[in-house]
């Protein structure tokens, strides 16, 4: 078992160089910021090209923040708001039970607390197993029984047209702040406020949902006269949605993020919760983005994964260090069992995949196994396309059914090829990346088959390999404190901001190179036999036999800090070697 794990860490990999801008651009903004062509070609490949857009990126403004009455329906959605709190209302507060939902529901909530009377206000979480994804009629009755007549949905809605009828018929309204594409059929609510409707002018279509929530308050305090800041306080809320979503860091995402992190890393952090998830998951440097998603995100999906997903709303909540740390310590228990049961499942999952000649050699890997945990096989699919890099299904048994989750591999559309399948399963959904689907067990066989023809005919060769983007080549002695400051400059880091990938030729170990911990490894690179640089090669060990003769390569890095013993130095973080032939 071990080997194949090993095995199948280091396959080839595509390195895709993006496409350099003009020269005549590059040299002008150069010249116009002082920095190094390199450092401008890479701001220009993200369009960056003048000194006003950099002063945007590098500054950014809670005033470049667009006006929320641009959003189609927020008048409308403003209004209906204000009427339920003058006249005592019951507003149910609806969420989805993963990090966009649960931290919205956090977020309008704390909002709506300081406007409303004891018991006026609730929140509502849908159980995933029991209740499944978005609006549920369960948690509309619950709303009709408790006396409930305004709801508002976040992070769904847009796609429960029928469900918002229903509510409607027992008197409720809604109001939806939904991120995802809407159907055809729109729901029929008082207000839907999502920026991809295609009739909505709002400026900035990324939004996560918990974003669309932020501009419903902060519509709420313009026409109240109320202070923005009240809504500002709310962004740490909102940096862990638009982490955890993985929505675009630009524009609008950029800013928001940009002070939520400032939020969460200042003085004195404000929120308990988030206090206590970032001790507990053993953070010890300034959070970023990296650290939300792979500190935090998991611990608070946890808790809708393996239990109830209100316990993170709970945690994200409380007012006391004591409650947060409470919340916070039952919500990493339920990670850890979350990890346990997807480190096992994926053992699982990759032994069947090397036992079976079929599925080892196929352009496409569809596992079913009925003991296998629902909440975790969404992960288990990442995990299994880290050593067979390709479309991938796992599925267990659900309700009598075979229900799963798929993952695709860059630039290979899993939802079309799962709908090319349709007459074979119940239901299916999702996006070009990601999506869900149910069908009787004894399809299963069947869709396996079907599933790779349609893989095999429509997957092109380079999809079949991983790439990595690289934003440009330089020698190891353009690697400074200042250059390093600059990069540094450009967080927020994330999709369509990503830290930039650079690749050095012909270099090679000064006699440092060594394995430390399990397989990496730790080296001092020189290139012309000058100026050398400490690197890291996380799970690399297995290019110790070559590095160590000396044997010249090309390297594919991030630059970063390391600190060791109070010294702080710059280091490479290798992504990919190239022994030179």
């Amino acid at each position: 078992m071990q080997s194949v794990l090993f095995v199948k860490q280091h396959m080839e990999k595509r390195w895709v160089y993006n496409h350099e801008a003009t020269p005549e651009a590059v040299n002008q903004l150069a010249e116009s910021l002082k920095i190094s062509t390199t450092l401008a070609d890479i701001l220009c490949q993200r369009g960056i090209c003048t000194f006003e857009e950099a002063k945007a990126f590098f500054r950014p403004s809670l005033h470049d923040l667009h006006d929320p009455f641009l959003m189609k329906d927020m008048q409308r959605a403003v209004d209906r708001l204000a009427e339920a709190l003058h006249r005592s209302e019951k507003i149910l507060v609806y969420g989805d039970y993963d990090v966009d939902g649960t931290t919205s529901v956090a977020l309008m909530y704390s909002f709506l607390q300081q406007f409303t009377q004891p018991g006026q206000i609730e929140y509502y979480i849908p159980d995933r197993y029991k209740e499944g994804y978005g609006v549920s009629t369960q948690g509309i009755d619950y709303a009709k029984a408790e006396g409930f007549t305004l709801i508002i949905s976040l992070d769904c809605g847009i796609k429960s047209a029928d469900k918002v009828a229903y509510a409607s018929s027992l008197g409720i309204d809604f109001i939806i702040c939904d991120h995802h594409l809407p159907d055809e059929d729109v729901p029929q609510a008082v207000a839907v406020l999502d920026p991809k409707q295609v009739d909505c002018l709002y400026p900035y279509k990324e939004l996560s949902g918990c974003g669309v929530g932020f501009k419903l308050a902060q519509a709420f305090c313009v026409q109240q006269g109320i202070p923005q800041e009240e809504a500002f306080k709310l962004l740490d809320l909102l940096v862990v949605s638009i982490a955890a979503d993985i929505v675009p860091i630009t524009g609008e995402n950029r800013v928001l993020a940009y002070y939520g992190l400032q939020l969460i890393n200042g003085p004195s952090p404000t929120r308990p919760g988030l206090a206590a998830l970032q001790e507990l998951a053993g953070i010890t440097a300034e959070m970023d983005i990296t650290s939300i998603v792979f500190g935090f995100a998991p611990r608070i999906n946890a808790a809708g994964r393996m239990g109830d997903a209100k316990r993170s709303v709970k945690m994200l909540l409380a007012q006391t260090k004591e409650e947060a740390f409470q919340m916070a310590d039952i919500i990493n228990e339920s990670n850890k069992e979350r990890r346990d049961k997807d480190s096992n499942i994926t053992k699982e999952a990759l032994q069947m995949i090397a036992e079976d000649d079929f599925l080892k050699n196929a352009n496409s890997t569809v596992l079913y196994k009925e003991n296998w945990h629902k909440g975790v096989i969404g992960i288990v699919a990442s995990r299994c396309i880290d050593h067979y890099y390709r479309p991938t299904i796992i599925l267990t048994h659900s309700n009598g059914k075979a229900s799963g989750s798929a993952r695709s591999v860059h630039g290979f559309n899993v939802h079309n090829a799962i709908e090319s399948c349709s007459d074979l399963l119940d239901q299916f959904g999702g996006h070009m990346y990601a999506a869900g689907l149910t069908l009787p067990i004894e399809n299963v066989p069947a869709f396996r088959k079907r599933f790779e023809e349609v893989v095999s005919s429509t997957i092109t060769e380079d999809q079949k390999i991983p790439q990595i983007e690289i934003d440009g080549r330089i020698n190891l002695n353009q690697i400074t404190r200042n250059f390093f400051n600059i990069v540094k400059q450009m967080e927020p880091f994330g999709p369509g901001n990503m830290k930039p990938v650079f690749v050095s030729e012909c270099v090679y170990d000064t006699g440092a190179v060594r394995v430390v911990g399990d397989s990496h490894l730790k080296l001092r690179l020189t290139q012309d036999g000058f100026y050398d640089i400490d690197a890291i090669g996380f799970g690399f060990g297995d290019y110790f036999k070559y590095i160590s003769k000396g044997i010249p390569f090309d390297v594919c890095y991030t630059v970063e800090e390391n600190e060791f013993r109070g010294n702080v130095t710059l280091q490479l973080r290798i992504r990919d070697i190239r022994m030179m032939k």
